[in-house]
């Protein structure tokens, strides 16, 4: 995440993190929480925080104003969550007209395949799969990413 981050940076694109919060204080994403603070090795490369409080990144959010007045059309999504944050704004994104691209190799989850009951389940596999399969969402391993574009000349 770290590298995709830091290629992002040195080709003066915006870096925008968005930041899940929960109303219920019983919740460890509670806003105030240390659940719901940015990751403390890559929070300071943020040019820009938005909070959210559903898997979709762009739900009730000013994402989409954000992306408009940094003129951005091509996302591309890593982050924690894969089923959830990653996937749900991917597609949240294609539909309002973004391309967009998942970096399959810089997304994470704390989920298992024993939280869902399926054995075998490979959750960013899955979700990586589906998403390819769409054929609308591209999805890349990053040096697959680093091959097609050049993150320094971006």
């Amino acid at each position: 995440m770290e590298q995709v981050i830091i290629d992002f940076k040195a080709s003066s694109s915006p870096v925008i993190f968005i930041r899940h919060v929960d109303e219920s204080e019983e919740s460890p994403l509670c806003k105030g929480s240390a659940g719901s603070e940015l990751y403390s090795l890559l929070r300071d490369y943020a040019d820009y925080v938005i909070e959210k409080r559903t898997p979709s990144s762009f739900f009730q959010t000013e994402l989409s104003q954000a992306l408009e007045r940094l003129d951005v059309k091509h996302l591309f999504i890593i982050g924690f969550e894969t089923e959830f944050c990653c996937m749900f704004t991917a597609i949240a994104a294609f539909d309002r007209g973004y391309e967009v691209t998942l970096i399959k190799d810089a997304t994470g989850t704390t989920n298992s395949e024993e939280t869902y009951g399926m054995q075998g389940l490979r959750i960013n596999d899955f979700v990586s799969k589906v998403l390819g399969w769409s054929s609308v969402i591209e999805v890349l391993n990053y040096v697959n990413y680093v091959e097609k574009y050049e993150p320094a000349g971006q």
